[in-house]
């Protein structure tokens, strides 16, 4: 015997109405619950991994959720995953998904649909193909953001850095921000901005952008560990050693950017 019925919304539990005047399901019987249209198997899928030597499986099994989703959505070329979801660890909160497409579609549903299916609210970017490469070519930051990610289909080489100092300018002012409110800011929001300063200075003097070499610059020029920086426990010559790098960074910039132009 079977009976269709629908699941309803209650306070503490969800819960199955089914009538009384039924022929089988005694009461206190046991019952499998399964929906009517099963969902398809998860597609499994090479995967490929930079910067990275192993994950959790059920990383991997979210991930596969992810891209069958967008898959199914837009019309790509290649889905990238990166963000501190890869960490070692349980943070499932900041996950950032690179699509890869032609298409002109929004990331608004798949937004959703990943939050309401899988239970995660991604962090969604579409690029166009040349305009991925083009910001590998000028951006620090998305070099170091490739550096440790997993996609769907192999990455190219990191191609050769472009020193766009008009561009690395709109970039460094972000970085000021620590220095306009350092009081209010918290461990992680210092964090983040001393590592888009420090990812400029290492792309200006063409040294590793990797997530170990970011960190130990920044131990080593503002004599603090990554840990009591997100923690928010500053040494007293933490500021002061930040306003001088940004201050030499920032007319280095300025300086080639003023030279770019005449060129250009």
């Amino acid at each position: 015997m079977e009976i269709i019925a629908k699941i309803s919304k209650g306070t503490k539990m969800d819960q199955i109405y089914i009538q009384k005047q039924r022929a089988g399901f005694p009461i206190g019987n046991y019952v499998i619950i399964k929906p009517i249209t099963e969902e398809k198997p998860i597609e499994k899928r090479k995967l490929y991994f930079r910067g990275l030597k192993e994950i959790e499986p059920i990383k991997i099994e979210i991930i596969e959720k992810i891209m069958n989703l967008i898959d199914k959505n837009i019309e790509n070329d290649n889905i990238i995953i990166t963000g501190s979801f890869l960490e070692k660890g349980f943070n499932f909160n900041d996950i950032d998904i690179l699509i890869i497409t032609k298409s002109k579609e929004k990331a608004d549903n798949i937004e959703k649909e990943t939050k309401e299916k899988i239970g995660i609210k991604p962090h969604i970017i579409l690029f166009k193909a040349h305009t991925f490469k083009k910001a590998l070519e000028i951006d620090p930051l998305w070099r170091l953001i490739l550096y440790k990610c997993i996609s769907r289909k192999r990455l190219p080489p990191m191609p050769k850095r472009k020193l766009d100092y008009k561009y690395l300018d709109v970039q460094l002012i972000r970085s000021k921000t620590l220095i306009d409110t350092f009081d209010i800011l918290n461990g992680n929001e210092k964090y983040k901005l001393v590592r888009n300063l420090i990812a400029i200075y290492s792309f200006i003097k063409n040294k590793p952008i990797t997530s170990l070499t970011i960190e130990n610059e920044i131990s080593d020029k503002f004599e603090i560990s990554i840990k009591k920086l997100q923690d928010n426990i500053i040494n007293k010559n933490f500021l002061k050693n930040y306003k001088n790098l940004y201050s030499i960074l920032e007319k280095e910039v300025i300086e080639n950017a003023g030279k770019q132009e005449k060129i250009n």
